[in-house]
């Protein structure tokens, strides 16, 4: 079956539609990638990669193609709308010379922010006739306000109706939350189409392979280590806030990702006199997760207190309860329930510092042995 991928972000950058597509041609698939030139998370092109470098090219099998757009920079309203705005524009005419040029069976959609990547797809639906998977990632416009702070209704009204839309010409919309079955219910009559499609761990992140060379070695104390994107949705102030409180205690905030709130973390840190108990990494390759991981004492996430956070499972959670560290959060919803259910870590409500701060204390001074994935009785 020759099937397209459309996606705003692809390898070199990590995200789970690598592993889809690499699965599908494993399988025997020919699998063909609508994407942009990569600049995630760093705000600028990857090495080896620009407007006239490697616009096509063909990873473990899978034909991709790149579309021009405009580097979200370091994350300003205007450089991420000049993004969004530059991929939607550069891959839509692209869908055009596809859906005319190439056939396929069916088209994917990996629906991240923006919610206009569904358009390309959708002109290629139309043209070939093909049955359209909607893999939502980000439930829009919620999305655009939530992390966005985007509130104008007329705004908001444009890109409900255009995720109406795009969900009206999906034969299937695939969702990773199932709380977001509701959202999408709510703009028109979807559920037949809903399928849930939980996350999983990528194979690196599952490896018990230990690497040391390039692999720092954390400080003494207690490590709380926070693992991937630094966004706005992962509410980054509250994490400094809780870290401010706990400035004469033995607990280090370990920061490992990239993202538009790295340089404020640094900043803040600098500013609190907290650069003895912050630290930020950077960017390391999955391979190389397994071996920070192992030197934690606890794995951390975090959302925004928002109604629309309160429906989301964290990608990064699968990852860390793969890790066999407690996982600690401060998040409202799903995610909180699935830490509860499988009894393995601690949460606190999103956006209190306060509790946070006072559950790592708790958590830091026992015993580093009783300090396990099932061992959460008594502490929250």
């Amino acid at each position: 079956m020759k099937v397209l991928i459309v996606t705003p972000h692809f390898y070199p950058e990590n995200f789970k539609c690598n592993d889809m597509a690499f699965e599908l041609n494993k399988r025997g698939h020919d699998v063909t990638v609508m994407t942009a030139i990569p600049d995630y998370p760093a705000g600028k092109y990857h090495a080896g990669y620009g407007i006239f470098k490697r616009r096509r090219e063909c990873v473990n099998g899978v034909k991709i193609h790149r579309s021009f757009i405009i580097p979200r920079g370091s994350g300003s309203s205007i450089r991420l709308a000049l993004n969004y705005i530059s991929y939607s524009l550069f891959s839509t005419i692209k869908a055009l010379w596809f859906g005319l040029i190439h056939k396929y069976d069916t088209i994917i959609v990996h629906e991240t922010s923006p919610v206009m990547v569904g358009i390309p797809a959708a002109i290629i639906k139309r043209l070939q006739h093909i049955p359209m998977v909607f893999w939502v990632l980000d439930l829009w416009p919620e999305s655009l306000s939530a992390a966005g702070g985007i509130n104008n209704k007329l705004i908001l009204g444009l890109f409900n109706k255009l995720t109406r839309c795009l969900y009206e010409n999906s034969d299937m919309i695939l969702i990773g939350s199932k709380g977001y079955r509701t959202s999408i219910n709510n703009k028109g009559a979807f559920d037949a189409k809903i399928h849930y499609f939980p996350n999983w761990v990528e194979n690196e992140l599952a490896s018990d392979l230990i690497i040391n060379d390039g692999i720092p070695k954390l400080p003494d104390g207690f490590n709380v280590m926070i693992a991937g994107n630094m966004g706005d949705a992962q509410d980054l102030p509250h994490v400094m806030d809780a870290a401010t409180k706990l400035r004469d205690s033995n607990i280090n905030f370990i920061f490992v990702g990239n993202g538009r709130k790295k340089s404020y973390v640094e900043e803040f840190a600098r500013n609190h006199g907290l650069h003895k108990q912050v630290f930020c990494l950077g960017q390391f390759p999955l391979a190389a997760m397994p071996s920070l991981f192992s030197q934690a004492d606890v794995l951390f996430m975090a959302l925004k207190d928002d109604p629309i956070f309160a429906l989301t499972v964290p990608s990064r959670l699968q990852a860390y309860m793969s890790s066999g560290k407690p996982v600690i959060s401060m998040i409202n919803g799903e995610g909180a329930e699935l830490i509860q259910e499988a009894d393995c870590g601690w949460s606190v409500p999103a956006g209190d510092s306060e509790a946070l701060a006072e559950l790592l204390k708790k958590i830091s001074l026992l015993d580093k042995s009783k300090v396990q994935p099932s061992a959460t009785a008594g502490i929250a």
